[in-house]
């Protein structure tokens, strides 16, 4: 069977260890920082410390933004891996948000005329720590001998069946940058409230329910991953967290407590994702149930964990 290769465009937030752990080749975006500075998208702290990066991110986030490679910046990756002959699934951030599955696309058509080889591209309808599950998942599809059609049939498949379980503290942040359906209707830093966010059928994050504080946030959460996952002993499950670390490492042994996943990693949100989430983020990612389109199953188990009592 000839062997393929899996990218992933940098909103994956994989780090550098678990891309190479994975196989995975990572396509940088572009960032815009204040004064203008403009740099590759990176998956790492080398260029700023991260509680700097989101100390200022908070005070100025009108002056981050960020821009997916273009399409010239696609086919370079493609060609280099077309050149050693290599098939290739080429996956990115949900169209949704971003034009990167459409730049991928078109640099698909171009490499595709000049080589003789296959390029799947793959619109994951998902962003940051999702995103990156997903490619993890195709890459152990890939270790298991599957062929690089039916990996990419897998993940059509099933993409809709990666979930997000977590709160996210600044709504208002998230909203203001496109990452959040209905925001009208939780707008803002509610003190001492955690909104709890799904992915819906899009890709975007609605906030499903709200916790009066951590306790019971972390209470519903637990009964909401039991009644979405499947398989859990057989899973690797991401916990994402934007300078929320000592909660990310308490959901984390819950996690391993109840569940008893393969793996458990904690994992930052780099600036690719960061300038569009902001600090605040604390969240699970896993492989479960098909989601609702409407999100009215999630909606109505989720609250029902929110209104039993202690």
């Amino acid at each position: 069977m000839k062997d393929f290769k899996i990218m992933a465009d940098a909103t994956c937030d994989l780090t550098k260890e678990l891309s190479e752990k994975y196989g995975i080749i990572t396509i940088p975006g572009h960032l815009v920082f204040p004064e203008g500075k403009e740099l590759k998208a990176f998956l790492d702290w080398d260029t700023v410390p991260r509680d700097e990066f989101y100390t200022d991110l908070k005070k100025r986030p009108d002056e981050y933004s960020t821009s997916p490679a273009n399409v010239d910046e696609f086919a370079g990756y493609m060609e280099e891996a077309a050149k050693e002959g290599c098939d290739m699934i080429v996956m990115t951030i949900s169209s949704g948000i971003s034009g990167a599955f459409g730049f991928a696309s078109k640099a698909k058509e171009q490499v595709e005329k000049k080589y003789n080889v296959k390029i799947n591209v793959i619109d994951t309808m998902r962003f940051g720590p999702g995103f990156g599950l997903m490619a993890v998942y195709a890459s152990q599809l890939r270790a298991e001998g599957k062929s690089i059609d039916e990996v990419t049939a897998w993940i059509e498949d099933n993409k809709n069946r990666f979930h997000q379980a977590g709160w996210l503290d600044d709504l208002s942040f998230v909203a203001k940058k496109g990452r959040l359906t209905h925001a009208k209707a939780f707008f803002g830093t509610l003190a001492g409230v955690k909104p709890i966010g799904e992915f819906d059928y899009n890709g975007l994050t609605t906030v499903i329910g709200k916790a009066k504080g951590s306790k019971k946030a972390y209470t519903a959460l637990l009964s909401y991953i039991e009644g979405t996952i499947e398989d859990p002993e057989e899973q690797i499950i991401f916990i994402a967290q934007t300078n929320r670390l000592p909660q990310a490492e308490e959901y984390k042994k819950l996690i391993e407590e109840k569940f008893h996943p393969k793996a458990v990693y904690i994992k930052d949100v780099f600036p690719s994702c960061g300038i569009n989430i902001g600090p605040g983020l604390m969240a699970a990612y896993y492989v479960g149930k098909p989601i609702s389109k409407d999100l009215s199953f999630e909606r109505d188990l989720l609250n029902k964990y929110l209104e039993a009592k202690e």
